[in-house]
């Protein structure tokens, strides 16, 4: 059973001498906001760090599959529901023999597409929750008798377009950043032509951000989650993932990374009862340590509340 509730929530990070998101077109410096000069790390970057987390512990678990994954072939995966659903190859077949001579065979009443789409968001756990494009699969081709023999393009096996009920927005930092370049070296050459020319060390460059808070707004539609079926099980998995997702992505470049808050707003219904943007503006963040003008160094730089007042028909819960 899909959930019956609309909700909300406000997520904050940290970032300790890391890269908690670099940009491929700036030299993977971390990503900027060119007004502010505030961080950014995009929504692609987290739903990465929750597919992993839910992979990792709940691998084996029938429904819980990845769909976008590393070295994941998605015309592949999308077949798979045409390979494994009885009940969409069987409904394939009659769309099929209704292309081949639409005068003499009866139009199927059921799409194909939604079908495939069911079996799609029943098995993978990121599209049941954020979506995805399910219409990049192959057109299944056979060719016709005659003397040419010339290939016909049928049906294409696809599913269509899931719109997910958890959507993110970008994080951004609380106060600007100032990213650091840092000099590394590698005692070791690549190859034998390097050696031979007397080089023994290597030189790269890395960047860090000596600390940052980030906050990002997180939307979950109880109207889009009865389309995909997106349940409580698959609820209490997200704020699991949020909660404990950087402690399984931990590389050079994101070594401490920590998940500080997690302020999550219910609504009564499935409508809703306030507008998302009252209940973001109840969150507060205020600088509460540190010499006035300088960085903040640390988390206990800063102080979250909320103000929960007026909020009639949310319940709110703090759940990190």
């Amino acid at each position: 059973m899909s959930i019956q509730n609309r909700y909300e929530f406000v997520y904050f990070f940290d970032v300790t001498n890391g890269n908690p998101n670099g940009d491929p077109d700036a030299g993977n410096m971390p990503r900027l906001d060119p007004e502010s000069s505030k961080g950014l790390v995009t929504d692609v970057c987290l739903k990465r760090k929750i597919r992993n987390f839910v992979e990792m512990t709940a691998a084996g678990k029938g429904g819980y599959e990845i769909f976008v994954k590393e070295k994941s072939v998605l015309n592949l995966q999308i077949e798979r529901a045409y390979v494994e659903s009885e009940e969409l190859k069987q409904l394939f077949e009659e769309w099929q023999q209704y292309e081949k001579d639409k005068k003499k065979n009866k139009r199927p009443e059921t799409p194909y597409e939604d079908v495939a789409q069911k079996w799609m968001c029943e098995n993978f756990f990121d599209i049941r929750t954020f979506g995805a494009v399910l219409s990049t699969g192959k057109a299944d081709k056979d060719k016709e008798d005659g003397e040419n023999k010339k290939e016909k393009s049928k049906l294409k096996k696809t599913a269509g377009q899931v719109r997910g009920p958890v959507q993110l927005a970008f994080a951004q930092s609380i106060d600007p950043i100032v990213p650091v370049e840092v000099a590394i070296t590698r005692v070791a050459v690549t190859s034998e032509e390097e050696k031979n020319q007397g080089k023994d060390t290597m030189m790269g460059r890395k960047y860090i951000v000596p600390y940052a808070l980030y906050r990002v707004h997180g939307f979950i539609s109880a109207n889009l989650a009865v389309k995909t079926g997106f349940s409580d099980e698959d609820l209490a998995k997200l704020w699991q993932a949020l909660q404990l997702m950087f402690e399984h992505d931990r590389s050079a470049a994101r070594g401490e990374m920590a998940a500080r808050k997690l302020i999550v707003f219910k609504h009564d219904t499935a409508l809703g009862s306030l507008p998302a943007h009252k209940l973001f503006d109840a969150v507060k963040v205020e600088r509460v340590g540190g010499e006035s003008g300088t960085p903040a160094s640390g988390f206990a730089d800063y102080q979250i509340r909320v103000d929960s007042d007026g909020l009639s028909g949310v319940s709110v819960e703090e759940l990190l």
